[in-house]
């Protein structure tokens, strides 16, 4: 469906279907999209603020640019979905699938992903200040140069990912599995760590200002 443009903000569309749909610059703000079908939708630069989305099937959909601030998507599907330069501030994706994901320079500060799936994706230079990523798995994740400031990483899977030169100043990482993670030129100062959490094999955790609770 040719959906350009479109505006269909506020509108109830649970369980719809826009599988292929291109809906570029579509105006989707504080839509019901609660169980619908988006596989392989274009919605690059779209405006979806505000909008439901909590089961909904994104998996390959297109969202470049798209505005998706303070949208729901809890335990939604967006594997391998492309959301490069996209504004996810304050978005709730707790329990969502986004494994293979392309979040490259993504804006997702106080976002809640409790629990999300970012296995492999890539989410080098996002903006996760303030996040909260408790218990996500980000096994294999690349983190190059993301911003991880004050984030809470409690008990979350970091095993395999590159967070070379990221910023993890006042992170809580109680409980975090870090094992074989890259952390070359990571800043770790203020850090909060204990004894259940696993750093690489010879990282000197003291040395970089990780303070141990």
């Amino acid at each position: 469906a040719n959906l350009v443009g479109a505006y269909l903000g506020w509108t109830d569309l649970t369980e719809a279907n826009f599988v292929g749909a291109d809906l570029r610059g579509a105006y989707l703000g504080w839509a019901n999209l609660v169980g619908a079908n988006l596989v392989g939708a274009n919605l690059i630069r779209a405006i979806l603020e505000g909008a439901r989305l909590q089961g909904a099937d994104l998996e390959g959909v297109g969202l470049t640019e798209a505005n998706l601030e303070r949208v729901g998507l809890g335990w939604a599907n967006l594997t391998e979905a492309n959301l490069v330069g996209a504004n996810l501030r304050r978005a709730i994706l707790e329990g969502a699938r986004l494994q293979g994901a392309d979040l490259e320079g993504v804006g997702l500060t106080e976002a809640n992903l409790e629990r999300v799936g970012l296995g492999w994706a890539n989410l080098t230079e996002a903006n996760l200040v303030g996040a909260n990523l408790r218990r996500a798995i980000l096994e294999g994740a690349r983190l190059q140069g993301a911003d991880l400031e004050g984030a809470g990483l409690t008990e979350a899977n970091l095993v395999g990912a590159n967070l070379t030169e990221a910023n993890l100043v006042g992170a809580n990482l109680v409980g975090a599995n870090l094992g074989w993670a890259n952390l070359k030129e990571a800043k770790l100062t203020g850090a909060r760590a204990d004894r259940n959490t696993d750093f690489p094999p010879g990282f000197d955790a003291v040395a970089t200002g990780v303070i141990t609770v």
